[in-house]
């Protein structure tokens, strides 16, 4: 054997696999994975010759990865249909079109060039959750693999037909000047057509596909991108910027004036739009997300009900699946919407066509709709280093320091933590409404920190200052990525 088998067991995450090619995996651990995930497939699904739907994203290296994970599916009987260069939207719309028994998309998503990794799902609409990348892991690094007579056929221009299925039921009358940002990711050859489709007049930014990068990350929370949006807005005159991330399940707003309008912002105006016509409607938000769901005079009017939950677009896609919600809406950008609206998984793109419908129904700009929301103060996901192995026991231990506090009625910045969250990390709420929040990041050794205050600005930076401070003495933190 020319090549030694590379796998990091780390390489599994929460709800998908990621990892930095060909440090922490190489083909031959690719080919595994492959075999992992067929044999987990067909032993799940009961069939010796499932079909799966694959596809990947645009990196230089995203092919191979796809060759090698094809070979091992195929060694365990599946049968593999490859629709080519896509969005993870496209291939989960992909497995309900072709009705196919299970996905896998080849994507690292926003992540720096070098990493790879794998986006899969088994029920339609649903990615893998915690216990199935637990099954995964063991069946893979075990080597506890079925063989059998698989086979891999091409699917051509399944492209045109996910564009016209967003497209045909999506006409706008009203014309949207829309700035389509994609940070050269795999979102620039279908964002633009689509949102031309529904009738926007559409301004291209780095729409042409480049696996370097050259600018920045497509990473619709990135200061950068969305500055860069900002820009062309004010520049053109648009009604809304949109920036996609690189596997086009996530989508960042700027307003008509250049701010950025926060996710589950959007989230909530969105959430209101549709409970006008959807009432007694559930919500499902991330623990990320604004407080304003929770007291909103819209949603109350029209006896909706807001659920926070875990954050991660498998967690978000699995309750709004199991809840029966109309919508789920991440802080990161990921959107769901169910019947009738979607499948329920994230789509980008629909979420951004969801945007227009709004600007379409309602005679007022951007920042007209999104002043009549109480104003809030929010930090952007800030993300300092924590290593993998620590990440959750650093969480753990802050818990029980936060819910002391909160016992002793000790006050931050004069408010007493009234309430306490721990689906997800520790969400930890104030009287007035103010919050903060800490939790381990999924997908990459880090924690994550939000914070958020309807009274001021101060306020926000008070809290976020007192994590810092408890984060520090635990010794285990290293760089934020960005800081408030």
């Amino acid at each position: 054997m020319s090549e030694n088998l590379k796998i990091d067991p780390y390489g599994f995450r929460e709800y998908d696999a990621r990892w930095l090619y060909k440090k922490d995996i190489n083909q031959l651990g690719i080919t595994n994975l492959g075999k992992g995930l067929g044999t987990q497939i067909i032993k799940n699904t009961k069939k010796n010759n499932p079909r799966i739907i694959i596809g990947h994203d645009y990196r230089s290296y995203s092919e191979e990865i796809k060759s090698a994970l094809k070979k091992g599916l195929v060694s365990t009987g599946c049968y593999v249909e490859d629709i080519g260069l896509s969005l993870s939207p496209m291939v989960y719309f992909a497995q309900f079109n072709l009705d196919a028994d299970a996905i896998a998309m080849v994507t690292a998503s926003h992540n720096e060039n070098g990493w790879t990794g794998v986006k899969m799902g088994i029920q339609k609409g649903l990615t893998h959750e915690p216990n199935e990348m637990r099954e995964l892991k063991e069946i893979t690094l075990n080597k506890k693999f079925v063989e059998g007579k698989g086979n891999e056929k091409e699917i051509k221009d399944f492209q045109k037909i996910y564009k016209k299925n967003l497209i045909d039921k999506n006409k706008m009358n009203k014309k949207i000047k829309a700035v389509v940002a994609c940070g050269n990711g795999t979102a620039g050859i279908f964002a633009p057509d689509i949102l031309r489709g529904i009738g926007c007049e559409v301004i291209e930014l780095d729409c042409n596909l480049d696996w370097t990068f050259p600018k920045y990350n497509p990473n619709p929370e990135d200061l950068e991108m969305l500055h860069e949006i900002s820009n062309a807005v004010k520049k053109n005159n648009a009604d809304i910027g949109f920036g996609f991330d690189g596997d086009g399940d996530r989508v960042g707003i700027i307003d008509n004036e250049g701010k950025e309008i926060f996710s589950d912002k959007i989230g909530l105006l969105i959430a209101r739009n549709l409970s006008n016509s959807h009432q007694n409607s559930k919500f499902v938000v991330d623990v990320k997300s604004t407080g304003l769901f929770i007291n909103d005079i819209v949603l109350n009017k029209n006896n909706c009900k807001t659920i926070y939950w875990k954050t991660g677009h498998s967690h978000i896609k699995r309750k709004v699946n199991s809840e029966k919600a109309l919508a789920g809406f991440e802080k990161s950008g990921h959107f769901f919407f169910n019947e009738p609206l979607g499948y329920g998984y994230d789509d980008g793109i629909n979420s951004a066509i969801q945007v227009c419908h709004l600007l379409n129904n309602q005679n007022k700009k951007m920042n007209e709709i999104i002043k009549e929301l109480p104003t809030t103060y929010q930090s952007p996901t800030m993300a300092p280093f924590c290593k993998d192995e620590e990440k959750y026991d650093v969480v753990e231990n802050l818990v029980k320091e936060i819910k002391k506090i909160k016992n002793e009625k000790v006050k931050i910045d004069n408010q007493e933590i009234k309430e306490i969250l721990t689906v997800n990390g520790i969400r930890f709420s104030f009287e007035d409404g103010s919050w903060g929040l800490i939790r381990a990041s999924s997908n990459k050794p880090s924690l994550v920190i939000v914070t958020e205050s309807p009274t001021s600005d101060e306020r926000k930076i008070k809290i976020f200052r007192f994590i810092d401070q408890i984060l520090q003495k635990t010794g285990k933190i290293g760089e934020y990525d960005q800081k408030i």
